[in-house]
């Protein structure tokens, strides 16, 4: 059986941890990582991006600017988390280079 990397929230949140800088992650609890994450994850429900089977082109893959704008927006109607729109951004930058490392996302 192949090793494959597969998404796993834990590394994600450890991951994320270790790319922002530290008074990104000083503001935030794993909880609200995971919430972040699990709202990328709507965006990309939202668009039809998690079917195993969808080939994406280059202009299917996520926009990181409309992404966060969709992250930063679910954020502030959750009204829990008090990040701004560049810590947004910084850990939104940090999962997407996460999935980047798994053999799930390579062509």
């Amino acid at each position: 059986m192949e090793d494959i990397n597969v998404y796993d929230e834990d590394k994600a949140v450890a991951f994320i941890r270790k790319a922002v800088p530290a008074a990104v992650s000083d503001k935030c609890s794993d909880d609200d990582i995971l919430f972040i994450i699990d709202t990328i994850w709507d965006y990309y429900e939202s668009k039809g991006l998690t079917s195993l089977d969808a080939e994406l082109t280059d202009d299917e893959i996520a926009d990181p600017s409309e992404l966060t704008r969709y992250v930063a927006n679910e954020v502030k109607k959750d009204g829990v988390l008090m990040l701004d729109s560049a810590d947004l951004e910084e850990i939104v930058k940090a999962e997407l280079q996460y999935e980047e490392t798994l053999d799930i996302f390579a062509d």
